[in-house]
C-alpha cells in the first residue's frame, strides 16, 4: 500500500506528461490509500479542467467514479492535532500535511510531486519518479 496524493490520483485519469508514471506506480502498488481530502481536491481539479472546456461533466463524473473506485476502502479521515503538528514543523499546507500524516499513520510511503512536501518530509515522502524508478 502507498498513500498518493491528488496529483497522482489526478495524472492517472486526466492526460498529461505524467500519466505513464502514475500508470507505472499503479501497476508497481494497485493499493492506493488518501486522506478523504482528496475528494474535494480532484472535484476542484476536474470543475477547472470542466469550465477550461477541456472536459465535459459527464467526463469529470466518470473520472471522479473512477477515482472513488480506486480508493475504495482505503480513504482515512485524520487527526487535526496530527495535521497540526505537522503543519507546525513545516512550511507545507494543513492539506498537504493530511496526507503526509495518513502515509505516517498507515507507515507507508507518500508517493507525491509536491516538492515542498518531498524536502519537508524525506523519511515518508518519495518522488513519483522515483517510486517507479
Amino acid at each position: 500500500m502507498i498513500v498518493v496524493d491528488t496529483n497522482v490520483i489526478g495524472y492517472l485519469f486526466l492526460s498529461s506528461h505524467r500519466s505513464a508514471l502514475s500508470e507505472e506506480a499503479l501497476r508497481k502498488d494497485p493499493e492506493w490509500a488518501a486522506p478523504v481530502l482528496w475528494r474535494s481536491e480532484l472535484r476542484s481539479v476536474l470543475t477547472l479542467y470542466m469550465r477550461k472546456g477541456v472536459i465535459t461533466l459527464d467526463n469529470a463524473q466518470q473520472i471522479m467514479n473512477g477515482s472513488m473506485d480506486l480508493l475504495l476502502g482505503r480513504e482515512y479521515e485524520v487527526s487535526s492535532a496530527h495535521v497540526l503538528n505537522l503543519a507546525s514543523e513545516s512550511t507545507c499546507s494543513a492539506y498537504d500535511c493530511e496526507f503526509v500524516a495518513v502515509a505516517k499513520d498507515l507507515r507507508v510511503p507518500l508517493v507525491t510531486v509536491d516538492k515542498q512536501v518531498l524536502q519537508a518530509f524525506p523519511e515518508v515522502a518519495v518522488s513519483l519518479d522515483a517510486f517507479c524508478a
